[in-house]
């Protein structure tokens, strides 16, 4: 069986999950996955993943669930190995800077962020002056980000970087004077990425803070 994360858009109504369930029973599909993105304004974006018994009914699959009324397929994409679990990715990604020896706590960062959220770079910098503390993939400069980040404060209304712009996402890290941040292409950040990846940079913040006051100690 292969396996796949769906993406999709759907009334958020009584019964519309369960039509779509639906559809892709229609062509021997199984949802084994669902989670939550974003609720908002009458519609919810949901991550299902779902395992089909050949790979091309997958054109198949996204026209029967097109078929619902004002449901709409973001984005379709492999499961590859390893299965999909963002809940255990994340606890996974906070135990391991947790672990992460002194100096290494911002790469730890940064690849588990591209690995776990299949972004294209993540970064993170110091604000004041700008410069590269940690990065995986190609990233905007350090001065570009420090830039970019003054001039969107006011956008860190509901959360850090929740009314920012699809392809990148962010978190302050006031206490050691960083910043964290990543971006993608082709699939936009939803809500709870951003609630998650703000999380475990508080993580990061935190042991960078008491690898900060172990320096100062010796």
């Amino acid at each position: 069986m292969d396996s796949y994360v769906v993406r999709v858009w759907l009334p958020d109504r009584p019964g519309a999950l369960g039509q779509v369930a639906s559809r892709i029973g229609a062509v021997r599909g199984d949802v084994v996955g669902i989670e939550i993105l974003e609720r908002g304004g009458g519609r919810a974006i949901d991550e299902l993943v779902v395992t089909l018994p050949e790979d091309h009914l997958v054109d198949l699959l996204v026209h029967e669930i097109d078929q619902v009324d004002g449901v709409d397929v973001e984005d379709i994409r492999a499961l590859h190995e390893g299965g999909h679990d963002p809940g255990l990715a994340a606890v996974t990604a906070a135990a391991r800077l947790v672990d992460a020896r002194r100096g290494e706590v911002g790469q730890v960062l940064c690849a588990d962020t591209v690995a776990n959220f299949e972004c294209d770079w993540a970064v993170v910098l110091q604000l004041d002056p700008p410069s590269t503390v940690a990065a995986v993939g190609e990233p905007p400069t350090a001065s570009w980000l420090a830039a970019f980040l003054a001039g969107s404060e006011h956008l860190d209304v509901g959360g850090p970087s929740e009314g920012a712009p699809d392809d990148i996402v962010w978190a302050r890290l006031p206490a050691c004077n960083h910043a964290f941040s990543a971006g993608r292409k082709g699939r936009p950040f939803r809500l709870r990425e951003r609630r998650q990846l703000a999380a475990i940079a508080r993580v990061a913040e935190r042991m960078l803070e008491l690898h900060g006051a172990s320096n100062n100690q010796n």
